[in-house]
């Protein structure tokens, strides 16, 4: 491993201070506090090396107690020194997996963009919120610039945005908004402000968190209904109409269904324009959680006709750290009508939104969100953004999606070896690896059961081998198979053989 904890050596005079000799108890510690963070630069950037070495493991794994046995986890009494802090650094990075590695396929969040990074370096520096212009004037201006760029690349004039912390809360303020909008006596009142029982409707292939709404604001998770999807793992239209108009027959009040563009499995995109056609002739809000498929928005090429329709929708989750590659955590939550955020989560509370500050007050962006503190995650996107530009990012995304096509074209070259379980729509390839024992054996269920024991096995080896990480899972239609994620612009053709020749390597002898 290229990073030793025993390699970063401060000066006999730095390493036996403690923190309490740094900026900014001790005022004339600059030397020792720019020898400090020199030295955790060199941890980081050994770090970032080693993510893109490809002789280097993805992760040493080991068990959760092995683990423990190889740190010290324990808070002290009294302060440690400034050695035993880089110490510290560079032990939690030794053991952390690298997600920026080329042969990290595991999440739908891969990579480490450079620039982006360099951007989350400044953000922790600064170290501000971003509830007032007054404490965050750059910040909040940047914010405005790229959320108003975002809402125009999904195809509305004006509207309104905010950054939020993960898509699950973004979702969850489409959630309120749409609440609001429709029955804005909630507010006040609560359930008793309602006419009746409110219903949602989802896909059964939606992320978690669309469900949670329901839980999470009273509406209750009986009143979220799942609409069946098809064998690609979209939305049936049909049954969405039949599902409403039975809630309705019951004198349910339907008001807010949501579409996925890139589910987190099979990264299905739903037919947002025939939901639109039925959203509008029930009157109902609709919501498209693009949290992962976002990113295709970039793209001429892909954009169609996967997220046809979208300019037509009430809200957008849209994810950059995601598809986009952008840093932990990066996520957009964007509205179609400007206001309702102000309106559906403002509390006035004086001591921190005055009314009668110096500046324009439309620019605070505290009172529109139901968080008050809130992390500045617009600096590493805004960095990042400029550095590839709208052509850049373009080229990205279609990168991304040439890569997976070409897994799809070696895992049909290699039909002995692997089963294809669908023509993906995103970088999700979803896929069974038959070893030596089945193959020739006729595909049916009694074979895939024996596949999916597979995936376990073959996964255990992979981690403990350290080379590389490919997730698995069932769905309601099959059991366990391989979901591999290319998102990150680290990966290449040649990444995409090694995936496909480790698994081979790994399950031959099952």
């Amino acid at each position: 491993m290229s990073i030793n904890p025993n390699g970063y050596k401060l000066s006999d005079k730095t390493a036996r201070l403690t923190a309490h000799d740094l900026l900014p108890t001790t005022v004339s510690a600059t030397a020792e506090t720019r020898e400090f963070l020199q030295k955790v630069i060199d941890v980081l950037l050994d770090f970032v090396k080693a993510t893109n070495d490809r002789n280097e493991k993805v992760l040493e794994f080991h068990h959760p107690e092995e683990m423990k046995a190889l740190l010290n986890l324990e808070i002290p009494d009294r302060a440690v020194t400034l050695q035993q802090l880089i110490e510290d650094c560079a032990t939690t990075l030794k053991y952390q997996v690298k997600t920026g590695h080329p042969h990290f396929f595991n999440q739908l969040s891969c990579g480490l963009d450079i620039v982006s990074m360099a951007g989350e370096w400044l953000t922790a520096t600064a170290n501000t919120n971003m509830f007032t212009y007054e404490i965050a004037p750059v910040f909040i201006l940047m914010e405005n610039v790229v959320l108003s760029k975002m809402r125009q690349i999904i195809g509305w004039e004006g509207g309104d945005s905010i950054l939020a912390p993960g898509g699950s809360i973004s979702n969850l303020y489409a959630f309120l908004a749409a609440r609001h909008k429709m029955f804005p006596n909630y507010k006040e009142h609560g359930a008793a402000g309602l006419p009746g029982q409110l219903v949602m409707f989802t896909s059964d292939q939606c992320h978690y968190s669309v469900k949670s709404c329901a839980a999470v604001c009273g509406l209750g998770t009986d009143h979220c209904v799942m609409v069946p999807s098809d064998e690609h793992g979209k939305m049936i239209t049909s049954e969405l109409e039949r599902l409403i108009l039975e809630r309705k027959a019951k004198g349910h009040i339907p008001f807010f269904v949501n579409a996925t563009a890139g589910t987190t499995v099979l990264g299905a995109f739903d037919n947002i324009n025939r939901i639109a056609d039925i959203c509008q002739k029930y009157n109902c809000w609709l919501h498209v959680d693009a949290a992962w498929g976002g990113g295709l928005l970039l793209s001429r090429k892909y954009r169609h006709p996967r997220l046809s329709g979208i300019e037509r929708v009430d809200s957008v989750t849209w994810n950059p750290h995601k598809l986009m590659g952008a840093l932990l955590q990066c996520s957009t939550i964007h509205f179609k009508e400007d206001g309702l955020l102000i309106s559906c989560n403002q509390m006035s509370a004086e001591y921190l939104f005055m009314t009668d500050k110096q500046y324009d007050i439309s620019y605070d962006t505290g009172d529109k969100v139901i968080q008050c503190g809130r992390h500045n995650d617009i600096f590493k996107l805004w960095l990042q953004w400029r550095s590839k530009g709208n052509e850049g990012f373009e080229r990205q995304q279609d990168r991304l999606m040439q890569l997976a096509e070409y897994q799809v074209k070696r895992i049909r070259e290699q039909s002995d070896r692997f089963h294809l379980i669908l023509e993906p729509e995103l970088v999700n390839v979803s896929f069974w690896y038959i070893p030596k024992r089945l193959r020739g054996v006729p595909h049916d269920k009694k074979k895939e059961t024996e596949l999916a024991k597979i995936c376990p096995i073959i996964k255990g080896r992979m981690m403990q081998k350290g080379s590389l990480m490919v997730g698995y899972q069932p769905d309601d239609r099959r059991p366990n198979f391989f979901r591999s994620i290319i998102s990150s612009a680290a990966v290449t053709e040649q990444d995409v053989d090694f995936m496909l020749d480790e698994i081979h390597r790994l399950g031959d002898d099952l």
